[in-house]
């Protein structure tokens, strides 16, 4: 999100559909209303017992009297003290269990949401800034779900009641100090939070775009110990933290203004509440246990006021914290199955490219005019310079992007037209730049079919030439391979890559340069497992070193988006075009 740019308010319609995290718990939601019930109607007896523990010890005509009533009394107002305790810690209990589940089903609804996002929207995120948007977004539901359902109501309802009291009761004085304190106060700080948000979304946005530099500076630390960049991105992150530092300052500076004025009001209408009551004792309007009742009613007037204030402040501010998590939430995918998509049915793994257009942009265009076929268990390979629309056609194949001309069909269907989920379990991928899960050797592999045994593990790891590099581990399989695959080298994070797809089995087999890290020797091993396993089954080879794919049954030469030759490797370098062109430049940087 831009600095300049004003986050959308949170909308009713936002609350509402909070409404069905509530209703999964209905019953504890019940039970919890009826502690609230409790504790309130124990909050509120609690200063008429005081008013006649006061009085009964003030009475000195009945001696036994003046002794045996205090003490009922007095048991009745621990009782009561109790109560509310107890009443309000089981409504909490209670209650949590219902916060705790809505949190974790948003959580996980902004998780697969983030899933379902396509691939441009991945490539142009902030990490760092992303998830700590996440993480005080759910806290931020978290508090309103705790604090609008047992805390706002709650707090009005305990007002309306005092100040029904002192209606009925007393002095129509008390009433109007009272409804001057409140209505001043509330109108106070609905003025000054709202001033002060923009504070508390400056502190965000600071804290997000610190968090953001730290995790991508860590995630580049070889980058930055290559370059010795050590004092440049120390410099950077004190920079993000200055803004932060100030922005903090700003807040806690309009939070004392805040506070401040909160405390004003109450203490003024504490005093003139008070000053009342004592004249109307004096003047012998009311009992000195009234006296002792109305500073009992006052205190549980207003100290409820300054929580209302506080839950407004905090409301306001998890409403900042929670409107770009509800933008995500509200992003609509740009890739989307149709309403009327079926799984993907492989018959032979035919794929065809039909007049395919693409390009990231109006002003960016990658491809043109592309067709080509795949036929059922044949091995295609495309070459060409870097930037040719090579490993595009594999983003398209797998549908991270819809074409912007003609069409992608796998056996007649196209991809369009069928579930992704289907589409992507039917395609196997050794990827150009492999990444891994910062877990076990073991586990990473296995990614490739979660449901594998552990023999069918060991046999893709034997078969992707892993083994005796384990071998050579002190823990082996079980070795941790570091965030993103930091430990592992290139050549054998690509050969776990292959693992993974050797385990995953799929009908069709995508390679994206999959040799490219990997020494002669190693490659050699790698490309007779991956004729092993590609045997029988379609096969698309992006490749830059043609050393690897000249077995392949048709290769696809690309240059500027478009495909200018197409035949076998013996046929190409028969024409003496570009790529006989290519063939010899890396016969001679191969010598």
């Amino acid at each position: 999100m831009a600095p300049d740019q004003e986050p959308a308010q949170l909308s009713w319609k936002t609350l509402r559909s909070l409404w069905p995290y509530l209703m999964e718990y209905r019953g504890r939601i019940v039970i919890a209303m009826l502690c609230l019930v409790g504790a309130k109607a124990a909050t509120v007896g609690v200063p008429f017992i005081l008013k006649h523990i006061v009085d009964g010890l003030d009475n000195k005509a009945t001696p036994d009297l003046a002794i045996a009533l205090p003490l009922g009394l007095l048991l009745a107002y621990g009782a009561a003290r109790l109560a509310t305790t107890l009443f309000g810690e089981l409504r909490d209990t209670v209650f949590g269990r219902v916060t705790e589940r809505a949190m974790r089903r948003i959580g996980l609804q902004v998780f697969e949401h983030l899933h379902a996002l396509e691939l441009n929207f991945h490539l142009n995120r902030r990490t760092g800034g992303l998830s700590r948007d996440i993480e005080r977004g759910v806290s931020g539901v978290g508090f309103l779900l705790r604090i609008m359902v047992f805390n706002i109501v709650p707090t009005l309802v305990e007002l309306a009641m005092v100040t029904g009291i002192l209606l009925l009761n007393y002095n129509i004085g008390f009433v109007l100090i009272t409804l001057t304190a409140v209505v001043s106060y509330i109108l106070f700080s609905v003025l000054v939070t709202n001033w002060r948000l923009s504070f508390v979304r400056e502190a965000n946005l600071a804290d997000s775009t610190s968090n953001t530099r730290a995790v991508d500076s860590l995630l580049n630390y070889e980058t930055v110990k290559y370059f010795g960049n050590e004092a440049f991105e120390a410099s950077r992150y004190d920079e993000d933290l200055a803004h932060w530092e100030q922005a903090r300052r700003k807040n806690r500076l309009s939070l004392f203004m805040l506070n401040g004025g909160q405390a004003l009001i109450i203490a003024v209408a504490v005093t003139a509440m008070m000053v009342l009551a004592a004249d109307q004792v004096l003047t012998d309007k009311i009992t000195i246990g009234d006296f002792v009742l109305i500073n009992a009613f006052t205190m549980q007037l207003f100290i409820p006021l300054g929580f209302l204030g506080f839950v407004y402040r905090e409301l306001k501010s998890a409403t900042a914290n929670i409107e770009r998590m509800f933008e995500l939430l509200n992003q609509a995918p740009a890739i989307k199955d149709e309403p009327s998509a079926r799984p993907l049915v492989i018959t032979d793994g035919a794929i065809e490219f039909d007049h395919v257009s693409f390009g990231y942009s109006e002003r960016r265009p990658i491809l043109h005019d592309v067709s080509f076929r795949v036929r059922p268990r044949q091995k295609v390979a495309v070459v060409g310079s870097s930037g040719a629309g090579k490993s595009t056609l594999v983003k398209l194949l797998f549908r991270f992007y819809d074409v912007t001309g003609g069409s992608i069909r796998i056996d007649g269907q196209d991809i369009r037209q069928v579930t992704q989920e289907s589409l992507r379990q039917a395609i196997g991928i050794v990827p150009q730049d492999t990444v891994l899960f910062n877990s076990t050797l073991y586990e990473n592999v296995r990614y490739g079919r979660i449901d594998a045994t552990e023999t069918e593990v060991m046999e893709a790891i034997r078969m992707a030439h892993l083994d005796e590099f384990i071998k050579d581990l002190p823990d082996g399989v079980e070795t941790l391979v570091g965030e993103r695959g930091l430990k592992l080298s290139g050549g054998e994070k690509q050969r776990v890559a292959i693992a993974r797809t050797i385990l995953k089995r799929p009908p069709i087999l995508v390679f994206d340069e999959a040799t490219s890290s990997l020494d002669s020797e190693s490659e050699q091993g790698i490309l007779q497992a991956i004729r092993e396993v590609s045997r029988g089954q379609t096969s698309l080879v992006i490749a830059h070193r043609l050393s690897t794919i000249v077995d392949a049954d048709v290769i696809l030469v690309m240059s500027q988006g478009r495909i200018v030759e197409e035949g076998s490797h013996e046929a190409l370098l028969g024409r003496a075009g570009t790529y006989a062109n290519l063939w010899q430049i890396q016969q001679r940087e191969d010598k």
